[in-house]
Order: structure tokens, then C-alpha cells, then sequence
């Protein structure tokens, strides 16, 4: 049984593939000043997890470890109550439920976490469970830097979402609907009709019809999954449309190419932005959420201590929506 000032942790004893993460008895973190002690209930494995567990890409180890994670709890999207707040915190009490992304600093694959009050941290969506909550973090953050900041999606706009039926995908779908646009779903058939249910307009089946092919063109295309590069994608942009990139560092060339171009690409980074920008779009989308304008998508869930499978599926590529990891 885990003694108080310790916890369970699957911690990343290595880089490398799912079976470096290993479940541990750990100390428990103390809030310090500013700080707050929260225990987990819900965290989420997702794709850029991979990243941290592989040290991919691999200058990226100049600055997290050479051999192994110098933060070996990884882990961002949390859900679960406040167990205690350090001095000077106003923000939250004990008790409270809350959702929150710890970015950079990481630690969520663990029973409890100290976050700054700073730190991209909310309250929870009252209409929301512990477990959907948690499924909504990564996608919704994601769909809104790049939706909303971005591209300044405005209503009646056509948008485009390539990877429809992935975490990011999923989100980007319901918060482009929540903003007026007229939506194109792009996944494989088996999800056709998960991506329908979110609210798409259109549904395009990849392996049946290729949309830069088709004659339409598009406000915004927005490539989840980093398949679809922009020079591929340009011909069915409109004259001033945008694509945007989540996942591939190729876009860099074609963002500095089209920097003053009508069609431009744009690459960005949820995770690496400020805890302040970050921390206002988790209540931009606890709002949401609480307005019925976006529902998580969960595909599996997980205890703690199998993390390593909860990676293992994340790297088939076949993951709809979220995969929730459960602490107990």
C-alpha cells in the first residue's frame, strides 16, 4: 500500500519504446509557495507523449537528457482535486476539481502533481466527468490555439480537418462548429460516422477519395497528424487561405516561404507556449464545454500501471479520440 509521502508513478526509465516506462513507488511532491497539490484522477496518453518517452526528435536530448528523461514523470493533461494549496494561493482550495496542463514541466503520469496557481490550471467543467474532462484537455487547447489564434476561423468559413478522428481532430471538428464554420471531416472510412456525430458538414474517406482532387477549396485546412504537407494542400486553399500544421517540423521551410504570401502556412506549438496563454484557453474551453460545444471522444482506458500498453496503442495510429489513463 503506497505510504503517504509517497505515490505510484510511471516513471521513463530510459528513451526508448513502451516498456521503459515502469511503475514505481516515488516520493510525493510538497507544494511549495504559489504551488497546488493536486491528486490525479485522470490523465491521458497521447501521441506527444511518444515524443518524450523516444527523445524524438533527437537535438531535443541537449535539453531534456542525453541517456534518459532528466523529468522521467512524464505526462500534461491532468483531472482530479486539489489536496492542498502552498501560501499565497487564491485561486484554488482543497477540495476543488480541476483540470490542468502542465506542458514542459510534465509529471501527470503520477497519483498526484504540484502545479503553480500560474500554470495552465482550471477549474472543471461542471457538466463534465473526471475522465472526459481529462479526454477534452489536449485536442481542445490544441484546436483553439490553432483555430482561433491562428487562423482567426470566423462563421461560414469552409475549414478543413485532416485526421478528423484523432484526439486533435475530434476537438478541432466541434470547436470549428462552435464557431460558425462549415466543416470538412478527413479520416479513414471506419470513422466516418464518429466524425459525422461531432458535427462535420462533410466526411471525406481518405482511402477512397483524395480531397486536394476534388475542385473544392477551403478557408482553412488544418493537417492534425502531419500527413499532408502545404505544397500539397496549397491548390485547395482559397486566395487568402491558411494551413495550419500540428505535427511536422516541415512546415518550417513553407511558414518562412509564405510569411508574406496570400496563402500562408503556419506551424505551432501548444505545449511550448506561455502557462499564462495556455491557462486562459483552458477556461475558454471549460466555457465551451460547459456550453455543450465540445463532448470528449474516448477509444480505451487505462490504470497507471499499464501505461506501457496505453503507449503501445497510442503507436498503431489507429487511436479515436483520447486514451484515458485511470489512477485507480
Amino acid at each position: 500500500m503506497t505510504q503517504p509521502d509517497t505515490m505510484k508513478a510511471a516513471v521513463c526509465t530510459a528513451y526508448g519504446g513502451p516498456d521503459v516506462l515502469q511503475l514505481q513507488t516515488v516520493p510525493k511532491p510538497v507544494p511549495k509557495d504559489g504551488e497546488v497539490l493536486i491528486k490525479v484522477h485522470n490523465t491521458v496518453a497521447t501521441a506527444a507523449s511518444l515524443n518524450g518517452r523516444k527523445g524524438t526528435p533527437a537535438f531535443v536530448r541537449l535539453f531534456t537528457g542525453l541517456r534518459a528523461p532528466k523529468k522521467n514523470i512524464l505526462g500534461q493533461e491532468i483531472s482530479g482535486i486539489v489536496e492542498a494549496v502552498g501560501s499565497s494561493v487564491t485561486a484554488f482550495k482543497a477540495g476543488d476539481e480541476v483540470v490542468g496542463m502542465a506542458g514542459l514541466k510534465m509529471g501527470a503520469y503520477a497519483e498526484t502533481i504540484c502545479m503553480a496557481e500560474t500554470d495552465a490550471l482550471a477549474h472543471k467543467p461542471s457538466n463534465l466527468s473526471f475522465e472526459d474532462s481529462a479526454a477534452i484537455i489536449e485536442g481542445g487547447l490544441t484546436a483553439i490555439n490553432f483555430l482561433t489564434h491562428q487562423a482567426n476561423i470566423r462563421p461560414e468559413q469552409k475549414v478543413l480537418i485532416y485526421g478528423a478522428s484523432g484526439s486533435v481532430g475530434t476537438a478541432s471538428v466541434q470547436i470549428a462548429k462552435h464557431y460558425g464554420a462549415e466543416v470538412t471531416g478527413v479520416c479513414s472510412g471506419r470513422n466516418v460516422e464518429l466524425v459525422k456525430s461531432l458535427g462535420a458538414d462533410h466526411v471525406i474517406d481518405y482511402t477512397q477519395e483524395d480531397f486536394t482532387q476534388n475542385g473544392e477549396r477551403y478557408d482553412v485546412i488544418f493537417d492534425t497528424v502531419g500527413k499532408r504537407s502545404f505544397w500539397q494542400c496549397r491548390g485547395s486553399l482559397t486566395e487568402r487561405g491558411i494551413y495550419l500544421d500540428a505535427a511536422g517540423l516541415g512546415t518550417v521551410l513553407a511558414m518562412l516561404l509564405t510569411r508574406f504570401s496570400r496563402k500562408r502556412a503556419i506551424l505551432s506549438a501548444t505545449y511550448v507556449r506561455s502557462a499564462e496563454a495556455n491557462q486562459i484557453d483552458l477556461i475558454l474551453l471549460k466555457g465551451i464545454a460547459e456550453a455543450n460545444g465540445i463532448k470528449a471522444v474516448i477509444d480505451k482506458r487505462y490504470p497507471l500501471s499499464e501505461m506501457a500498453e496505453a503507449h503501445r496503442y497510442v503507436e498503431t495510429g489507429r487511436k479515436k479520440g483520447s486514451l484515458v489513463i485511470k489512477m485507480t
